[in-house]
């Protein structure tokens, strides 16, 4: 019973859209309608600028770091709590609150590695920063560390219970991003370039 609850809770926590809600606050257009169209972090860097950029990508960690902790004060544990993890991500993609219509979840999976490990969490995003400095792509960036993270989460941590929920976050982070993938192999992928 108490899984239920920590997963549902997970999923609204995750359905709240930081970026949204964020535009919304500043006077901006939504960002579903700007740039790449997608409610995240990288995208409202693109339209918005740095600040509001960085405001999202904390609120959208937060979702996932909280939802774990709110799994782990309910005692849910094990493979189950990955779980609770993987709700939060979902909810960032399919927000309920706003038509189902979300962003790719990456930054939201970054704190759920971090709610899971801070050594997990920091190595994931330490990849994802190196990537995007050196390639200029988001998308790779963000691709590569949400496939590494199960692996690393087993080296890092030894908790085998965590890399099932994790792998599921990764494919799903790999779904979200179909299209980007399609444009990296037709060579039409933007690169990653910051509005100033």
């Amino acid at each position: 019973m108490l899984l239920i609850v920590a997963l549902i809770a997970a999923y609204l926590i995750g359905s709240v859209s930081c970026a949204i809600i964020v535009c919304k606050s500043a006077g901006l257009p939504d960002p579903r309608t700007q740039g790449s169209g997608n409610p995240g972090a990288s995208n409202i860097l693109r339209v918005a600028g740095k600040t509001y950029a960085v405001m999202t990508l904390v609120g959208d960690a937060l979702k996932g770091f909280v939802a774990i902790i709110v799994g782990l004060t309910l005692e849910v544990h094990g493979v189950a709590l990955g779980l609770v993890g993987l709700a939060a991500v979902l909810g960032h993609m399919y927000p309920i609150f706003f038509k189902f219509k979300g962003g790719k979840g990456v930054a939201t999976a970054i704190g759920v590695y971090f709610g899971v490990s801070l050594t997990l969490g920091v190595v994931c995003a330490l990849v994802w920063l190196a990537l995007v400095a050196i390639l200029r792509y988001a998308s790779v960036a963000s691709l590569v560390a949400a496939v590494l993270a199960p692996v690393l989460c087993l080296f890092l941590t030894h908790q085998l219970y965590y890399a099932p929920g994790l792998a599921l976050i990764a494919l799903m982070i790999i779904w979200r991003h179909r299209e980007n993938i399609d444009r990296l192999r037709k060579g039409t992928e933007s690169k990653f370039v910051a509005k100033k």
